[in-house]
């Protein structure tokens, strides 16, 4: 019997990526040969092409959609066209029974791809309101998830679902001894695990490392700073532990860490939501983006399962003083956060994902 086949997509941010490494175990497991297309040079190559060497990674050409005026806008349609074309060239060689969209700007060829090669999608939105790619595919989409229950507000009610989120399991496996021992960090000084998302965040960084010794007074801090952010004039600092960015190291140092201060992406916050992290957010400011993560923050603070501040307003107070304010807030916290629902396991997103395929 030929063994059917699946494709995943999407891509840009490690948010996009990250539900999809979840769903690749489960899919192999079932039987399901899987391919993922993604961009040439989005950290989905990396993370899909270098980490999963089981999965078959297709490159294609995307432009990026911007909500801004720049020259690119103009050329970038045109590699989005061409992507379609390469996207469909694929799909319509692999046949697959269904393609699974995480979202980002690579996406959009794909689900275009999918619907004129007659293959069921179905997308997955993690924020309160869909990015501009999921809009862009939700015509040609069969099914639409959601992890955020107002988002039914913003789709098609007729083929939407709020499912939750999904979390990866690797994440509950992590050894707080192990993380110790990665960081140089010890058992002593509360530690704080500080989340810039995969591309980083200098309001963060520029946060922590201006006032970094009076901090370390009274904490640790493990540093998640970006890629080509590490800081080497801070490389032995006692008390401080930074990397430019972490895969299969992230489920120990997140179990070392007491407390997390990070920006508001919608997976990275259900994860420490999940394994039961305090949690500041420093949401993405509104000048910067969609104001998306503002409203993931907004609502994560109204239901009690974190702090929020406005980047505007991190440099209001000293960074220490939001460290004290958390450590304050902990048992409140902690015990609305263990009040949540479950999240969905990857076996049954993959079974709620599979029960579209033509």
């Amino acid at each position: 019997m030929k063994q059917p086949v699946i494709v995943l997509t999407g891509g840009g941010t490690a948010g996009h990526v990250s539900v999809n490494q979840a769903l690749i175990p489960v899919f192999l497991e079932r039987g399901y040969r899987v391919h993922y297309i993604g961009s040439k040079e989005g950290i989905e190559r990396e993370l899909i092409g270098d980490g999963h060497p089981e999965v078959v990674y297709h490159a294609i050409q995307s432009g990026k959609l911007r909500r801004y005026f720049s020259m690119k806008n103009f050329s970038d349609p045109f590699r989005v066209g061409a992507g379609t074309l390469q996207a469909l060239s694929i799909v319509r060689k692999l046949k697959p029974e269904i393609v699974f969209s995480k979202g980002g700007f690579v996406s959009v060829p794909v689900v275009m791809a999918a619907k004129l090669a007659n293959v069921p999608v179905v997308v997955h939105e993690s924020d309160v309101t869909p990015g501009l790619a999921n809009k862009l595919a939700l015509p040609f989409s069969s099914q639409i998830f959601t992890v955020f229950e107002q988002t039914l507000d913003y789709v098609p009610s007729a083929k939407s679902t709020c499912t939750g989120p999904i979390i990866r399991p690797e994440l509950f496996t992590g050894s707080k001894e192990r993380g110790l021992q990665l960081t140089g960090l010890t058992n002593g000084k509360p530690i704080f695990i500080i989340m810039g998302g995969s591309q980083g965040s200098a309001v963060l960084n520029d946060a922590v490392r201006g006032t970094l010794f009076d901090i370390l007074e009274d904490y640790q801090i493990i540093h998640l700073c970006g890629k080509g952010n590490v800081d080497e004039r801070l490389d032995g600092v006692d008390g401080y532990a930074q990397f430019e960015y972490v895969t299969t190291e992230l489920p120990d140092l997140l179990a070392a860490s007491d407390y997390a201060i990070s920006r508001a992406g919608s997976n990275a916050i259900f994860e420490l939501l999940a394994i039961h992290k305090p949690m500041l957010l420093v949401p993405l400011a509104a000048s910067k983006s969609r104001g998306d993560q503002i409203l993931n923050a907004s609502y994560f603070a109204s239901k009690g399962l974190a702090l929020q501040v406005e980047e505007e307003k991190l440099a209001d107070v000293s960074m220490k003083e939001h460290f004290h304010h958390l450590v304050k807030e902990k048992s409140r916290l902690l015990s609305n956060i263990e009040k949540t629902t479950a999240p969905k396991t990857p076996e049954k997103m993959a079974e709620l994902i599979l029960s579209f395929q033509k």
